[in-house]
């Protein structure tokens, strides 16, 4: 690599920008279809590092308002048991 490409590739760690809201639990919600870590979609995960600071922003804010939609349950165990009666 050119050492001004590599300078310019460096570049980008070094950016001030919002970080990641990764948690590195990346399990996708079958019917939610959002990541159970840290609630973006597969698109805004796989754009992240290409929007703009504003738009992380808008998804940053928006994060915590998708959590209910992954606390429902099904009933697991207890509820298959009962559904055998």
């Amino acid at each position: 690599m050119e050492h001004s490409a590599r300078k310019e590739a460096d570049l980008v760690w070094k950016r001030d920008e919002i970080d990641s809201p990764c948690v590195s639990i990346c399990v996708m919600h079958p019917l939610e279809r959002i990541c159970t870590g840290c609630h973006r979609t597969i698109d805004e995960i796989t754009r992240w590092s290409v929007m703009s600071a504003e738009e992380r922003q808008k998804i940053s804010k928006d994060l915590p308002n998708r959590t209910p939609l992954l606390s429902k349950r099904r009933g697991g165990r207890t509820a298959r048991l009962q559904n055998r009666s």
